[in-house]
């Protein structure tokens, strides 16, 4: 009676929630994203700005700064490339076939999440270096692979590949196999069924996968330090620009590094994600 009554009198009752706690956890979740993202995101363009516009644009068009984001972001470009059709592959097999010693090679897949970068770089610099057990098989031939941008794709590829695999393989064991049966029952061929039918179910995954992979390639730092070589306009990455300006006490300097290739990253990933959602509406998958 009470409610009817209220009713009438035009005041709207609040439905309560299907989940509780609402208001809570979206204040929890907005104060966790503040403090771990958005403040030390917010001090670093602060700390740029103290340059002033045209400061900034002088230290970010710096000859050597520029030389060690081309290298950074066209290395890592690439290696995420190289992991987008290898690790496509790798999903497949993992998915689509069982065979001894499947799980242990499914396990294999998550090391480069579980060993430390810089052991990585260690074991990656030994193998390829001149000496290396796989250097020394390529120096005869006057190919170099450490201390090259070969090496940094190398090692980028390292750590990247299992974001594309675990991205993709989840989506294809979600596809079923009646729907290449039916394809081939149609009077498709393999290239067809593939290109045709698994490959647009498949491209949501596979730019996530292509997008958490550059990312992480972008950012590397450990496992690329010491297969780089480190030499400025050759093999020097941003981070390690960015260190360099912090052990000459030049902060400013490292945070307009910092600044640049977060636009650059945020910019590509945008556009990768603009792509993503435009396949999602065409193929209609993932709404």
């Amino acid at each position: 009676m009470a409610a009817t009554s209220l009713k009438r009198a035009g005041w709207r009752l609040k439905q309560p929630s299907v989940i509780p706690g609402f208001g809570l956890t979206l204040g929890f979740t907005i104060a966790y994203f503040s403090l771990i993202i958005l403040v030390p995101l917010i001090a670093l363009g602060l700390h740029s700005a103290g340059l002033g516009l045209v400061g900034f644009w002088a230290a970010a068009t710096d000859a050597r700064v520029l030389g060690a984001l081309r290298v950074s972001f066209t290395t890592a470009l690439f290696a995420a490339a190289v992991n987008v059709v290898f690790g496509t592959l790798i999903a497949w097999v993992l998915v689509r076939y069982r065979f001894p010693g499947r799980r242990i090679f499914d396990a294999i897949v998550d090391l480069p999440f579980a060993l430390p970068t810089a052991v990585a770089g260690i074991a990656l610099t030994a193998i390829y270096a001149p000496n290396g057990i796989i250097g020394q098989l390529v120096a005869p031939l006057g190919w170099r692979i450490a201390y090259t941008p070969v090496g940094i794709v190398i090692a980028m590829i390292f750590i990247g590949l299992p974001f594309v695999v675990r991205t993709i393989q989840p989506i294809l064991e979600e596809v079923s196999r009646e729907v290449e049966e039916a394809s081939a029952t149609l009077g498709a061929n393999r290239l067809q069924t593939i290109t045709r039918v698994l490959l647009p179910s498949l491209t949501p995954a596979i730019l996530t996968g292509f997008a958490l992979a550059f990312a992480r390639g972008v950012g590397e730092y450990g496992s690329v330090i010491f297969i780089a070589g480190n030499i400025p306009f050759v093999s020097e990455i941003a981070p390690l620009l960015i260190v360099i300006r912090l052990e000459e006490f030049n902060y400013t300097g490292a945070a307009v590094i910092a600044s640049v290739m977060l636009l650059i990253s945020f910019a590509l990933l945008f556009a990768i994600n603009l792509i993503q959602a435009w396949s999602r509406r065409r193929y209609g998958y993932g709404a």
